[in-house]
């Protein structure tokens, strides 16, 4: 790591080494020549004068990349693409006159563009699986053990901690979902020449359109995928540029979610993210156990989502047959937006797999609340003994604007149970009224949504995807 040039924090202090070699120069050159070599074994097969002596040479050096022989090459000619055919020609002397034959910069640069985010979306993928497997473990782990719900952030009806993890949970497989649509709807570029009209390729092969449409059937069966896109001017739509970022947006909007909930469940000291031991929460305050690691996923999916609008406008401003003012912002727009949703989803499963319960102040909490929830079961129960509903509810709002007084204006206990107590329209003792205080009475059917939510839901997509599952932990870099 060098000290004296800037380095994105994204490469040294957030994202995987898996997805940071996705987007490697290796990557990247390597697939270019992988594409140039299925371009000439496929202009081979289709007749054109290119020998498997010179496909060999161009197989012996696909992974040796003379890095500062293209270096100097670009410095001469720059061009990016012309600097690396030359690099390659220079190791493969007989290969030089058939590389890169009758195709343009794009049709390594945007297949491998193309191919570089369907690998980056498996990893996604991946990563959303064992995401989704750890919190379906903690719901159900957790599906019965009461919790105060909150609208508006307001206490509201009780639910579960497991139930409320369903939440994050389902929005995790909705993008699972929308990142599978995108992989399975990525085409390659193909080989459609300067302007997309394949007329190059109409020449190489004199005319004969079965085999210039062959040749790209052919580099896309080798390069894994199932077809090319059907009309194109140089480059392929840059609105699939678009899509990619959005779907990863939509990831990093259900992670900002998430991390906003246990920030808020860590300010109420219910929840908490996990924490070493020795681990400092802040250089003034060393009580401090800030909630840094879900601060970090909002922080960088803030990023993602500001990020999405690059690819929008890019798509939107290109010029007829294509314009070049696409290619700097494509180098930052999309590799960043695969290694900040990297990072989000590797520092997600950091917390998922080891949230931290604190079920005594949840308790807490509830029992704080609970005598508000349970006026009206008290209310009915009274009507049975004889009572008037509409007096009763009269007297209970009276009573409880008289708790919330005890409670926010004078910080004393919720003591609407003993004002009940003590009111003999109602008729009931403290021991009968507190009766209605057992948390699990007022929690409906959460633990049987979290079980029918598993097993209806999640269930499938961990037996379809079992082969990604994986143990091994994200290893935080700082």
């Amino acid at each position: 790591m060098s000290t004296s040039v800037y380095e994105s924090p994204l490469s040294s202090r957030y994202a995987s080494e898996e997805m940071l070699y996705l987007f490697s120069a290796d990557k990247k050159f390597t697939t270019w020549r992988r594409l140039w070599i299925a371009l000439a074994r496929a202009e081979m097969k289709l007749g054109l004068p290119v020998t498997q002596e010179q496909i060999d040479e161009l197989e012996a050096f696909k992974d040796d990349i003379n890095y500062d022989v293209a270096k100097e090459e670009e410095k001469l000619l720059r061009h990016d693409v012309m600097a690396h055919v030359h690099a390659y020609g220079k190791q493969c002397p007989k290969a030089m006159p058939i590389i890169h034959l009758g195709a343009t910069s794009c049709y390594v640069g945007d297949n491998t563009d193309v191919i570089l985010m369907r690998e980056g979306l498996e990893l996604i993928q991946k990563r959303l699986v064992n995401l989704i497997k750890s919190l379906s473990e903690f719901a159900a782990e957790y599906k019965a053990l009461p919790t105060l719900g909150y609208t508006h952030y307001q206490p509201a009806q009780l639910t579960t901690v497991g139930k409320r993890a369903t939440l994050w949970i389902n929005e995790l497989l909705m993008d699972l979902e929308e990142v599978e649509f995108r992989m399975g709807t990525l085409k390659l570029l193909g080989s459609k020449g300067t302007t997309g009209t394949q007329a190059s390729f109409l020449e190489l092969f004199d005319g004969d359109h079965d085999k210039v449409k062959a040749l790209e059937q052919m580099i896309a069966e080798e390069m894994g995928f199932d077809g090319v896109v059907p009309v194109s001017g140089q480059t392929y739509s840059r609105k699939m540029d678009s899509g990619v970022v959005s779907t990863l947006a939509a990831i990093a909007q259900s992670a900002s979610k998430f991390a906003n909930d246990m920030r808020l469940l860590a300010h109420m000291k219910e929840i908490e993210e996990p924490f070493e031991k020795k681990q400092i929460g802040s250089s003034a305050m060393p009580y401090k156990r800030n909630p840094m690691r879900c601060e970090r996923i909002c922080a960088l999916a803030r990023y993602v989502m500001a990020d999405v609008m690059n690819p929008q406008i890019t798509a939107a401003t290109q010029w007829f047959e294509r314009t070049l003012d696409d290619s700097a912002n494509k180098r930052l727009s999309v590799p960043e937006a695969f290694l900040a949703v990297d990072a989000i989803l590797g520092i997600y499963q950091n917390v998922a797999s080891g949230l931290v319960v604190h079920d005594k102040v949840i308790e807490k909490h509830i029992m704080e609340e609970l005598p508000f929830m349970a006026s009206e079961n008290i209310m009915m129960e009274a009507v049975k003994r004889g009572g008037n509903r509409q007096e009763l509810h009269e007297q209970i709002r009276l009573h409880s604007l008289e708790a919330g007084r005890q409670v926010k204006d004078l910080g004393m206990p919720n003591n609407l149970i003993d004002l009940i107590a003590a009111d003999p329209m109602f008729g009931m003792t403290k021991e009968e009224l507190t009766a209605h205080l057992e948390p699990s009475a007022y929690i409906g059917r959460c633990p049987q949504q979290v079980e029918e939510f598993i097993e209806a839901c999640v269930a499938p997509v961990l037996e379809k995807h079992r082969n990604l599952i994986s143990s091994e932990e994200y290893d935080l870099k700082v």
